[in-house]
């Protein structure tokens, strides 16, 4: 049944260990008849990404809510079940959370001591230690559900989200040059966006990089899996560098009329070539780019020996002209690293390949 949830996506992993827990949270609670409303509250938001995550979470969660219901114990004595007690409680919860570093059970701790106030009885006491006994409950159960249960495996997301984000990149060189080449009035805004939703991708597979690792600490893995993930790690690398000379080249204020007829040619031919390298999976990079390279290189130093003179008296050592040129120069120089990489990954599987015969 899990199986079958998970193959048709219709509940994602972390959705049914929220669920597990829950389930096993509530029935500990009815067991020793204790309330399982907060219990079950402190199991939902407990639920990390990673196994690391949940227990390195769960030592401070515990005694953020230890605090919290402390708190909560002290004010409903000074005041009641007044609305100024919980305003305190949960005030004073996360100034003394925050400032004793716990920030990671702030959340937790002023549930704890917001929830437990229309609930206190008679014996201070006995509520404080049921209070944290639930909520320890449901913190305990929630990190061994999250250890044991379905960990994660976020590799096929990271190879998939590297694999779109090297397309979008040729996408939007293209777009960036084409603009330039075609003088558009109109670049600044899509491109823009464009880059803005490259970026936040980026950092996102990134994000996803760190939770695989942490959980690699705790889960075992092969040395094919731990090697895809390095070369993963250095395409990525490699991907951060791309995204730095986009976002070099869409503030360039080139201008169509700035090039003659075979520099735009030259220009858009080479993108042309950089972006099937960048969409291509081996990243192989064909004779033509090199000899086209070269020629921009040649055109490059021409520009810069004969930089022109603005009408404000600011002699520019680097005009616009040949900031575009130099970035297209280190995009060439990014992408024969990125080959490279290319070559030694597949070098390497192919001698795992032959060692496993």
């Amino acid at each position: 049944m899990l199986y079958s949830l998970r193959r048709f996506k219709l509940l994602g992993g972390r959705t049914l260990k929220t669920g597990i827990s829950v389930f096993f949270t509530a029935l500990v609670c009815g067991f020793f008849d204790l309330p399982i409303v907060f219990a079950v509250i402190t199991a939902i938001v407990t639920i990390e990404h990673t196994a690391a995550d949940s227990i390195k979470k769960a030592i401070v969660r515990f005694p953020a809510s230890a605090i919290g219901a402390l708190l909560a114990t002290f004010f409903y004595g000074l005041f009641g079940k007044g609305a100024v007690t919980f305003a305190l409680a949960a005030m004073v919860t996360i100034a003394v959370c925050h400032k004793l570093k716990l920030d990671a059970g702030i959340l937790v701790a002023t549930i704890t001591a917001t929830a437990m106030i229309p609930e206190f009885h008679v014996h201070y006491v006995v509520s404080f230690f049921t209070r944290l006994g639930t909520t320890s409950i449901g913190i305990i159960i929630s990190t061994l559900v999250n250890f044991f249960l379905l960990p994660p495996n976020y590799s096929p997301m990271i190879y998939k989200s590297i694999n779109d984000l090297y397309n979008h990149a040729g996408l939007l060189l293209e777009r960036i040059i084409s603009d330039i080449t075609a003088d558009s009035k109109e670049k600044n805004r899509g491109i823009q966006r464009s880059y803005r939703q490259l970026t936040a991708h980026l950092e996102r597979t990134y994000q996803l990089s760190q939770f695989q690792r942490e959980e690699w600490k705790y889960h075992k893995h092969t040395k094919e899996e731990m090697r895809s993930f390095q070369f993963a790690q250095k395409k990525l690398g490699a991907l951060q560098q791309i995204v730095y000379h986009l976002g070099n080249l869409q503030y360039v204020r080139a201008k169509s009329t700035d090039f003659n007829e075979d520099e735009k040619e030259l220009l858009n031919q080479l993108t042309e070539y950089y972006s099937k390298v960048l969409q291509d999976p081996t990243h192989a990079i064909c004779e033509g780019q090199f000899q086209r390279v070269e020629k921009l290189d040649d055109v490059f130093w021409k520009w810069k020996e004969q930089h022109v003179q603005e009408q404000s008296k600011y002699r520019h050592q680097l005009p616009p002209q040949t900031i575009l040129m130099y970035e297209l120069l280190c995009f060439h120089d990014v992408l024969e690293e990125l080959h490279s990489i290319s070559q030694t990954q597949k070098k390497t599987v192919s001698e795992c390949y032959m060692s496993n015969l």
